[in-house]
Formats: structure tokens, sequence, C-alpha cells
């Protein structure tokens, strides 16, 4: 398995991170109706759950940036790096986002997506 596809795995698991993050304790969590509960959640709670869904929004256009750019036999070393930095941006993004920092946040978002994009100028 190549770093980039460990990444792509990395990447589809890390958006349960974030959910973990939001049900943390379980307190009051309503496993009957989980998506009203946590659209009543405040905080880091909230953001930890908005993160989820950003992370998951983000998903599509990368898994297509590694496996196209793949396809192509783009140089391995930098399809592997890029795809280690669109990762460690989005780790970053959420700490940044659980922590409540927005503009170091909107940062290493845009750094995220940096990433990709130049992934697919490998091709």
């Amino acid at each position: 398995m190549t770093i980039a596809f460990a990444c792509v795995l990395f990447m589809g698991l890390l958006p349960y991170v974030a959910a973990g993050i939001a049900k943390k304790g379980f307190e009051g969590y309503d496993n009957g109706q989980p998506r009203t509960w946590l659209a009543k959640q405040t905080g880091f709670r909230a953001r930890a759950n908005a993160a989820q869904a950003n992370l998951f929004e983000s998903l599509p256009l990368f898994f297509a940036a590694v496996i196209i750019a793949s396809l192509m036999q783009a140089p391995q070393a930098r399809l592997d790096l890029l795809a280690l930095g669109f990762v460690i941006s989005r780790i970053a993004y959420l700490i940044c986002y659980v922590g409540n920092w927005p503009t170091m946040r909107s940062i290493v978002w845009l750094c995220g997506i940096a990433c990709v994009v130049a992934i697919f100028f490998q091709i």
C-alpha cells in the first residue's frame, strides 16, 4: 500500500473521530435520535459535529485526486507528500474547529485544498 492510499484510508476514518468528540461522554445522548441530540448541542460538541460534516464533504475530491493521479502514474513521491500534507491539514482543521480558532481553521482548510489541487497538477 502506498502512503497516498494509506492517507485515503485514514481520511475515510477521520470523520468518525470528530463524531466521537461530538459525542464525548455521551452525556444525555439519545441513540434513538442521534441527529436530533447533536442538533441541540453547543460549544465543542457542536463544532466537532460541524467538523465531521466538513471532513466528509472533503473526501470525494481528495479520493478522486489520489485515484486519478495513481492511474495516470503521477510521481509517487510527490503524490505521497501531497496526500500527507492534506491529512496533516485536515487533522489541524479538526483541532482548530473544536478549539474554536476560526481564522487558523480557514488557513489550514485552504492548505488542504491546495494539496488536493496540487495533486491534480501532478497528472
